[in-house]
């Protein structure tokens, strides 16, 4: 290590994952050697502006070997949206600290922001370089086969329907409504199929927000599970739509945003309205943020290749690469597209991977999906 080496900083964007610090711990040990300083941004790039700066390379490596398998972000994270004044903001505080790398975990959302500064670097002149490290158990990126965080939270949610599943068996709620995280693409909601061993385990419906449906339609779909199985648990995604693009009645949280509008209480509020259009009980289940960051449930596969993204990241600023993103293949191999192809764009759940019914999945995303998340163990039946 030299001091002519370059000073990087790394932030974290939007909402944490089980394996976001392994990311974190890729980029530590990627840039030792290759750079004078690697700064944490505390709770994200706002955390230049405080000057809240740790240097992460002066960490003892058993210190970030135990970090990088904790659940959430060492260094906090944000999900503030910058105005056009805040990138000069930031330019000055990286100019103050000689910073020249940054990197950037998150989402679509923050990969704008990433692209952002590099063009802001850009105009201003400043020699500076921005390598983005995706991020996001949506799993709604663009070009990466698939994110960092994904396979975790689908394997929770697997398992979520599998026991949700066996309890209702038992003692029959007999419509439950799981409520999964996901908001405008279906690929965790998608991914509780994986639960099932049998041809009638839950979940028995499977509802995406790429397909629009009335409460007419689920309710006739619970119905005819009921009428066959004495009992039927429908996953749902958070960000489910009926057909006129509301949330079945559900209190809207944060309404006057065009990126984080939500139903607060839509599993509860559907479970309702069913109840009373069939005369039956119904219960709903939303485990949240636990299932986002819950950390019995990461995947190996999962924070290794988290580890490796962040690793990749650090490899490729050293190459002197700015303005680009670290990205994975159906294998798990890293490689690098440009900020403009994955900034505030959303990949959805193909149509392929949605049953022509578009209340199940298909074998085609099963394929797909599985060797992400891994197996999910069955439960023996008597």
């Amino acid at each position: 290590m030299t001091d002519s080496q370059p000073r990087a900083v790394i932030a974290h964007g939007g909402g944490p994952t089980a394996v976001l610090n392994a990311s974190l711990a890729g980029a530590i040990e990627g840039s030792a050697g290759r750079f004078s300083a690697l700064f944490a941004a505390r709770f994200g790039l706002g955390g230049l502006f405080a000057d809240e700066l740790t240097d992460l390379l002066r960490v003892p490596a058993g210190e970030v070997a135990a970090v990088g398998r904790t659940p959430g972000s060492a260094i906090g994270s944000s999900r503030k949206q910058f105005a056009e004044a805040d990138y000069d903001r930031l330019l000055e505080a990286l100019r103050k600290r000689d910073i020249r790398v940054v990197f950037y975990t998150g989402g679509n959302g923050s990969m704008q922001t990433a692209l952002e500064l590099d063009q802001a670097g850009r105009a201003a002149g400043y020699e500076l370089q921005v390598i983005g490290i995706p991020k996001t158990i949506d799993n709604d990126l663009l070009v990466t086969h698939h994110t960092p965080g994904y396979a975790s939270t689908g394997y929770f949610f697997a398992c979520a329907a599998r026991d949700a599943g066996a309890d209702c068996r038992s003692l029959p709620s007999p419509i439950c409504i799981l409520e999964t995280l996901g908001r405008n693409a279906g690929w965790i909601v998608a991914a509780t199929a994986l639960g099932r061993q049998q041809a009638d385990d839950p979940p028995h419906l499977i509802y995406f927000p790429e397909r629009k449906l009335s409460l007419e339609r689920i309710v006739t779909d619970v119905e005819a599970v009921y009428r066959r199985l004495g009992y039927c648990v429908v996953s749902i995604c958070e960000g489910q739509l009926d057909e006129n693009g509301t949330p079945f009645g559900a209190v809207v949280d944060r309404a006057g945003s065009a990126v984080h509008q939500l139903a607060s209480n839509l599993g509860h509020t559907l479970a309702g309205r069913i109840a009373e259009r069939t005369g039956l009980r119904a219960r709903a289940e939303k485990p949240g943020l636990v299932g986002r960051s819950c950390g019995p449930f990461a995947r190996e596969r999962d924070r290794r290749e988290a580890f490796d993204c962040g690793f990749a990241a650090a490899l490729a600023a050293a190459r002197g690469e700015t303005g680009v993103m670290v990205a994975l293949d159906a294998e798990g191999r890293t490689f690098l597209t440009p900020l403009a192809n994955v900034a505030r764009r959303e990949r959805l759940l193909p149509p392929e991977f949605i049953s022509a019914e578009a209340n199940d999945v298909t074998e085609a995303f099963v394929g797909y999906a599985r060797p992400l998340v891994g197996e999910v163990d069955s439960y023996i039946r008597m």
